[in-house]
């Protein structure tokens, strides 16, 4: 008999296709899994609204659930999703990548002048500069250390 505990350890298998270090558990996007009967649902919500991501991410459940149960994917954006609702173990996975974490902190650098801080990855210098807003993807700032100089992605801290 195929649990909800079975589905939640198969989707910790599916990786996210932009950031493959991540789990789409780890980031947060599974928001619930429900068996009824011979049917699994599994909800999601993507980071951003018009995540590329999305369609293929679907694809990964409903290829890795299969032979184990039939799946449908739905997803949905209310609630929105939030950086808060990556795992930790996420965030240290992204670190480990070379990506820095969310900060816990939304960037109120244009109200008030004052950037959030982000360490480098590689060296954990606090002395960082964002080179450009939006770095690989959308839903990542391009910045450099101004200690060991290397660029880096951070993820942003949505809420």
């Amino acid at each position: 008999m195929v649990t909800t505990k079975n589905i939640w350890e198969s989707l910790e298998k599916v990786s996210d296709p932009e950031i493959p270090v991540l789990s789409i558990v780890d980031l947060g996007i599974v928001r619930n899994v429900e068996i009824d009967k011979e049917l699994c649902t599994v909800t999601i919500t993507p980071t951003y609204s018009g995540c590329p991501a999305m369609h293929t991410i679907e694809q990964e459940i409903l290829t890795t659930l299969s032979p184990i149960i039939k799946t449908e994917v739905k997803s949905t954006l209310s609630p929105a999703w939030t950086t808060d609702w990556m795992s930790e173990n996420g965030k240290k996975k992204l670190r480990e990548y070379g990506i820095a974490p969310p900060e816990n902190e939304v960037d109120k650098s244009v109200l008030f002048a004052k950037p959030t801080i982000v360490p480098c990855p590689k060296c954990n210098s606090q002395d960082t500069k964002m080179i450009s807003q939006f770095g690989s993807t959308a839903c990542k700032a391009h910045y450099q250390c101004n200690h060991c100089l290397e660029p880096f992605d951070y993820f942003k801290c949505l809420r």
